[in-house]
């Protein structure tokens, strides 16, 4: 069976370990999350002087940073048509500004930190494959002559399939992301930052000072930035806006013969795929992304791999070979297109950043950008434009209800069509490295079965608001259709909004085996915090 969670950034060299938090801590500011978004504040912040530390439940890069496809570009996961019906010209101009600041953000760190991270600039292809989507593109065009930027409609990519147009923007870029952050990490190190791996946040306490408190200690800070891709904190008002999908990419080795034009390519289909090339070390490959689904609506999560290893068969005419790479990530979607940066709800010293959707990295870069200078007060011209708490009814307020009526149904039906009791023989059947939910005992249990044969249980309510997990078959987790908490099969928190384990049960009916009591596997492992 192929490998479903190895990124083909995985072969970069590992950067060494840093200790978890051993007491207490006071610093000038806090950040929560070690991925692009906490990095690249931390290293801004250091610079302008103040004294900075980084609280990461596993390691740095090991989250949704080293999962990304790393396309670097202006154009965003909403047409730019959609962003001027909902801001206006000027709020248009702004997030396409943004995105323009974070990609020269991200090459003049290059420059100034010596990072050799394979940045390239090069042109990015909106391409269309029907007549109806070459008129979308051409509606999409009028749109950015309206806002100055430099994108023109073209008949031909360097595709090897036919295509009926394309929108090309000029001078974009890509980078190896993990390489890249590592050499952020290394200059933020070097002026004296603090980072601490393998420590779970699970409180903020905003007070004088504001308080990190985790399960290693606690760090006291006068500012901190919640920067763990889904905020730990505002367990309603912001997370109604959110939503969270899985993304699933392809790395085909293309041996000597790429087969496609060195840039970056995404089609117009719903889900849409996403297309560059990358080498790495004397190979390139060719990685295809897309198939998205919302967070735990999907039973089988191998059928997307496989659509987009069929996409390869018929667009590149290539076959994906049990070798080649397989991976997914998590993107949070806000409800109106742009994400939410700045000041928390009702908060003064605490701020949050999320919902890049598929623009991780710049939108990442560009809200460090902004929420540093919120920090040390200075003016930043996109605050306005991205304020966590905004809400504009004519831009979201739709999107906030359909992404939220998902939080009751799932209530209710998950509960409804799970209600007959099952028996025994349902937690029999799973096989080695599997989960299921049964229902046992006038109880939903999430349980599963490890490598040796051995069983564990867990309750199967996530510990965010209550909705049942399901199982990620490729993955391995317990995933929250609800609004994205991911755990380990052993109930450890993976992705956030959750901040506890799952609660351990006892699974009724199992009989001691022949070597004693049957051990629950969660209590093998000494605790229930998050690791790699």
């Amino acid at each position: 069976m192929p490998n479903y969670t190895n990124s083909v950034w995985s072969e970069a060299t590992p950067a060494p370990p840093y200790p978890p938090l051993d007491g207490n801590e006071t610093v000038d500011v806090a950040i929560v999350g070690g991925g692009i978004t906490g990095i690249t504040a931390a290293l801004l912040l250091a610079r302008a002087g103040r004294r900075v530390a980084v609280v990461e439940a596993r390691r740095i890069g090991k989250g949704e940073t080293g999962k990304t496809t790393a396309h670097l570009t202006e154009a965003l996961d909403v047409p730019y048509h959609v962003l001027i019906s909902r801001f206006g010209v000027g709020g248009a101009r702004l997030a396409a500004a943004g995105q323009r600041a974070a990609i020269d953000r991200i090459a003049a760190f290059i420059d100034e930190c010596a990072i050799t991270c394979d940045f390239r600039r090069l042109s990015g292809y909106a391409y269309a494959e029907t007549l109806a989507e070459r008129e979308a593109l051409e509606r999409e065009a009028a749109a950015l002559r309206r806002l100055g930027l430099d994108a023109s409609l073209v008949d031909r990519a360097p595709l090897p399939f036919p295509i009926a147009g394309a929108l090309r923007f000029d001078d974009q870029a890509t980078i190896h992301p993990r390489v890249y952050l590592q050499g952020l990490e290394r200059a933020f190190v070097g002026l004296g930052g603090r980072i601490f791996e393998d420590t779970q946040v699970v409180a903020i306490d905003e007070g004088d000072p504001c308080r990190v408190i985790s399960d290693r200690g606690v760090v006291s800070a006068g500012a901190v930035i919640v920067a763990a891709h889904v905020p730990i904190v505002n367990r309603v008002l912001l997370h109604a806006k959110l939503a969270a999908y899985r993304s699933y990419v392809v790395g085909v080795d293309l041996g000597g013969d790429p087969g496609v034009g060195d840039g970056l390519y995404w089609d117009m289909a719903e889900p849409y795929h996403y297309i560059r090339t990358q080498a790495i070390g004397t190979r390139r490959y060719l990685l295809v992304g897309g198939e998205d689904h919302k967070v735990g609506d999907t039973d089988d999560t191998t059928a997307p791999f496989e659509r987009l290893e069929s996409y390869v068969r018929v667009r590149f005419g290539r076959d994906v070979a049990p070798t080649d790479y397989r991976w997914s990530g998590q993107i949070v979607v806000s409800a109106d297109g742009l994400p939410y940066v700045g000041r928390n709800s009702l908060s003064h010293d605490v701020f949050v950043a999320t919902g890049y959707g598929g623009n991780g990295i710049t939108q990442g870069t560009l809200a460090a950008m902004v929420v540093t200078d919120q920090v040390v007060g200075l003016p930043n011209p996109l605050a306005e434009l991205l304020d966590a708490t905004r809400i504009k009814p004519l831009a979201s307020a739709g999107a906030v209800l359909a992404e939220n009526f998902d939080y009751p149904k799932h209530l209710l039906t998950d509960r409804l069509s799970h209600a007959k009791a099952e028996t025994i023989d349902a937690v029999a059947a799973i096989a080695p490295g599997e989960g299921r939910v049964v229902s046992l005992g006038g109880e939903r249990l999430a349980v599963y079965r490890n490598g040796n044969g051995q069983l564990g249980a867990l309750s199967a309510k996530c510990t965010h608001l209550g909705c049942l997990v399901h199982w990620n078959t490729t993955e391995k987790s317990w995933d929250c259709p609800c609004h994205g908490s991911r755990f380990d099969p052993h109930g450890r928190v993976l992705n956030g909004p959750a901040v506890n384990a799952l609660e351990a049960r006892p699974i009724p009916g199992v009989q001691d085996d022949e070597e004693g009591k049957d051990t629950p596997i969660h209590d093998l492992h000494g605790d229930h915090r998050a690791t790699d």
